[in-house]
């Protein structure tokens, strides 16, 4: 599932609730990696609202790891 805003990454997680524990730590890796991609690419380009709507988005899936780990 492709994260382009807040809500992307919101719908994500809930989406993700239904799968095993370790499916959706990698699924929290794996879009946390895409989005620091593409923040590298919007820093470069100059794009600093792209870059806010990167850092909210991860600061949701940050928090979502967090609290998988914490549970463990």
């Amino acid at each position: 599932m492709e994260i382009k805003n807040e809500e992307d990454a919101r719908q994500a997680i809930s989406k993700w609730r239904d799968y095993s524990l370790s499916g959706r730590l990698s699924n929290l890796r794996q879009a946390m990696q895409t989005l620091e991609l593409n923040q590298m690419y919007f820093e470069q380009k100059g794009n600093e609202p792209g870059v806010l709507r990167v850092e909210n988005c991860l600061t949701i899936l940050k928090q979502e790891l967090s609290n998988l780990t914490d549970d463990k």
